[in-house]
C-alpha cells in the first residue's frame, strides 16, 4: 500500500515542525539547492512536490520567482499558513496543471520517493514538458535498490512505500525523457539514514 495523501494529511503539521529548518543543517542539500539556483535564468520556478514549502521559501529568499505544488492538501494548507507571501497549489507530478514550456526551472526534491519505477518515466516526461528550452531540473532522491515500507514517521502512523534507485538508472530515465546532464551530486548515508545515500541530478532541457 502507498497512501500518500492520507499519510501526509495526517502528519503535515508535525512534518513541518521537524523538517522546516533541515536544509540549514545539511551541507549536501544546501549545496544542491544553491547549484540549482545559480543555473536558473529569469522566469518562474516550480517546486514540484513542495511538501510544506520549506524549500520553496528558501529559494524565494535567494531571489527566485518560485511557487509550490504538492499532492497533499494538508501539506499545502500548512505551506500557505507558514509562508503566506508565496503561492502553493494542490497537484500531481504525473499530470501538472501547467502549460508547455512554462517554467525556467523545476525542482523535484525528494518528491518521487514514494513513486514506483514504472511511474518515473511519466513523471520525467511531465517535468520535461513544463520546462522551457534551456530550463533546469533538480531531482533529489534516495540512492539504493528496491523499496521498504514506512509505517511510522513524524510521530504518526503512516502507510507509505519508500523507493530507492541507482544513480545510473535515474540518469538513464532522465536522458530517455530528453534531458541532458549538467551535474551529479551524491553522498553516502549518514548514521541516522538507515539504508540509503542521497543523490541530486541536475539536468537541462536542450535549447
Amino acid at each position: 500500500m502507498n497512501d500518500i495523501q492520507g499519510s501526509y494529511n495526517t502528519a503535515a503539521v508535525d512534518y513541518h515542525a521537524i523538517l522546516k529548518d533541515y536544509h540549514h543543517s545539511d551541507p549536501f542539500e544546501i549545496g544542491g539547492l544553491d547549484y540549482f539556483r545559480a543555473l536558473v535564468s529569469d522566469g518562474p520556478v516550480g517546486d514540484l512536490g513542495c511538501g510544506t514549502g520549506r524549500v520553496t521559501a528558501y529559494l524565494a529568499g535567494q531571489g527566485l520567482d518560485v511557487f509550490g505544488v504538492d499532492l497533499t492538501p494538508g501539506m499545502v494548507e500548512v505551506a500557505r499558513r507558514e509562508y503566506p507571501e508565496l503561492r502553493f497549489e494542490v497537484g500531481s507530478l504525473l499530470g501538472l496543471d501547467l502549460k508547455d514550456g512554462e517554467l525556467a526551472g523545476a525542482l523535484a526534491w525528494y518528491s518521487l520517493v514514494h513513486t514506483p519505477r514504472e511511474e518515473l518515466p511519466v513523471a520525467f516526461a511531465e517535468l520535461f514538458r513544463v520546462l522551457r528550452p534551456g530550463g533546469v531540473l533538480a531531482h533529489g532522491f534516495k540512492v539504493g535498490a528496491g523499496s521498504r515500507p514506512l509505517t511510522q514517521a513524524y510521530g504518526h502512523a503512516v502507510d507509505l512505500q519508500v523507493y530507492m534507485y541507482d544513480v545510473p538508472e535515474v540518469a538513464g530515465l532522465l536522458a530517455d525523457a530528453g534531458f541532458v546532464e549538467v551535474a551529479t551530486l551524491t553522498r553516502a548515508a549518514l548514521p541516522a539514514e538507515k539504508d540509503a545515500g542521497q543523490a541530486a541530478l541536475i539536468v537541462r532541457k536542450p535549447q
